[in-house]
């Protein structure tokens, strides 16, 4: 579930998993698929020494808010309408509350879900701007402070809410984080 964190350009922001069977990731309006975030990580990791560093991530945009639909409607079943309903009506929320955990397998599904926010939104490779004087990150036109963007990279980590299944994560974020503590120590994450 896409949870609140704080920005310094939009006040609260949304960010996060919204569909467990998929390893897609929104922020706000956009949207892009977890490997690709980890690996956007690590770049701005290195290049983190600089005082700018200019990057971009692949991904869609959704404009329309009955375009993008709501993920507590969609759980519920109530309305599938917009690029999230479609995905529930692909892979419904589980009936056990047990069921409901991230899954790290995620990323085999990425094919369809492209295939689905196709209808929907518009490609768009996202920005990342780094201002190493400022400690400022700012990914798809949203500024947070370095500590809020370390939020978002935990919360990727521990699969966020409701946490990845059986506390397994993907390959991808596992590499992300022993690469972030190994050889990326003393950098800003």
């Amino acid at each position: 579930m896409p949870l609140a964190f704080p920005s310094l350009s939009h006040g609260t922001v949304a960010f996060g998993f919204f569909n467990i069977e998929s390893d897609m990731l929104l922020l706000q309006q956009n949207f892009f698929f977890a490997d690709h975030f980890c690996r956007l990580v690590l770049e701005l990791a290195a290049a983190s020494k600089q005082a700018e560093a200019e990057l971009s991530l692949p991904g869609w945009r959704i404009d329309e808010p009955g375009q993008m639909g709501n993920v507590n409607t969609a759980i519920a079943g109530v309305d599938q309408s917009g690029f999230i309903g479609a995905t529930y009506q692909a892979y419904p929320f589980p009936r056990q509350q047990e069921g409901f955990k991230q899954k790290p397998y995620g990323i085999r599904n990425q094919a369809e879900f492209a295939r689905l926010i196709e209808a929907y939104g518009q490609s768009q490779s996202h920005k990342l701007h780094w201002q190493g004087t400022e400690q400022i990150v700012t990914l798809a036109g949203i500024r947070f402070e370095r500590e809020a963007f370390l939020q978002l990279i935990h919360y990727v980590d521990r699969g966020g809410y409701p946490r990845w299944l059986n506390e397994e994560r993907p390959d991808y974020v596992q590499a992300m984080m022993d690469e972030l503590a190994n050889s990326f120590a003393d950098s800003f994450i």
